[in-house]
């Protein structure tokens, strides 16, 4: 397969603050590749890197084969960028928005930035000020849609949507990659990857911790479960399920982590009178402090 984005040792530092230490990438072609890490791990500064916004302290970025400082404008001509703070000039209405980065470009295809407004269910006629954030996040999705690139760069996409607007978003993804196109996807959301990644890298700290297949997420995804009985019930019924972990009895009301299968769980639950069953996914900050708390942690590099 060809990469479409490559990076050897790429790294930056602020001064005396932690950037992104000696980050180590192969993006290929057709595949939604996510790049995953909790607030401050180094994600946006590593797609500022590749679009030239930022240049490294060393190490160095292809993207196409370009390098990343030298040929800039001829990868932006092939990229669609969504930052991760999107603001634009609050009088202009969101099709002018859409019209003057469409003319940027040369033009684009009519039909098809109309229906990415009509999917994404956008008022084009009023003004960015006016906007939500969802309704900001939309137009600034179709802004990196409507010319069809090469490449997106989306650095948290459904940040501010709801559900619906979500599903519409994940579509036009898949549609993306079923026309070859590539995603580089950042997220702090581990449902959304597995929902939309093939691969995925994982960083904390400005270092990579992990490049896997989608898959192995669920090795991660450790969940939060709380059951509620009409009486007590005995806490090592749980304690011995395999992948059950931090079990915590408050009277009638069991606390646990579960990683792996719930139906375990769920089976011995039933074995009692249930008042209530509640589970909750973790953040990817709290997932990766259990996974491996503060040291550090070595890169393994798999399912290319």
């Amino acid at each position: 397969m060809t990469a479409i984005i490559e990076t050897e040792r790429l790294t930056k530092s602020y001064g005396g603050h932690r950037g992104i230490i000696e980050v180590d990438l192969a993006v290929e072609r057709g595949e939604v590749f996510g790049f995953l890490g909790p607030n401050g791990a180094g994600k946006t500064t590593t797609i500022r890197l590749l679009l030239d916004l930022i240049r490294p302290t060393r190490g160095q970025a292809t993207v196409f084969g370009l390098d990343t400082t030298r040929d800039a404008v001829a990868i932006h001509r092939r990229v669609g960028y969504l930052p991760g703070e999107f603001t634009l000039y609050d009088r202009l209405t969101g099709g002018q928005t859409l019209e003057y980065f469409a003319n940027l470009r040369g033009g684009v295809d009519r039909a098809y930035q109309r229906s990415l407004v009509q999917r994404f269910d956008l008022d084009p006629s009023r003004r960015f000020r006016e906007y939500s954030k969802g309704n900001k996040q939309k137009v600034g999705l179709i802004v990196a849609l409507q010319h069809r690139p090469e490449l997106l760069v989306l650095d948290e996409p459904t940040a501010g949507l709801d559900p619906l607007v979500q599903q519409t978003f994940f579509e036009v993804l898949r549609e993306a990659v079923a026309e070859e196109r590539t995603v580089f996807l950042s997220s702090h959301v581990l449902s959304e990857a597995e929902k939309t990644c093939d691969r995925v890298a994982i960083i904390r700290e400005g270092r990579l911790v992990k490049v896997d297949r989608v898959d192995s997420l669920r090795d991660l995804a450790v969940h939060e479960v709380e059951l509620r009985f009409t009486e007590p019930v005995p806490a090592e019924e749980f304690q011995r399920i395999a992948g059950v972990s931090n079990v915590v009895v408050e009277d009638h009301l069991l606390r646990m982590h579960v990683s792996g299968p719930i139906a375990p769980v769920v089976r011995t639950a039933a074995r009692f009178e249930l008042a209530d069953f509640v589970s909750r996914e973790p953040s990817l900050e709290d997932t990766f402090l259990a996974q491996y708390g503060t040291a550090a942690v070595e890169v393994t590099n798999h399912g290319r």
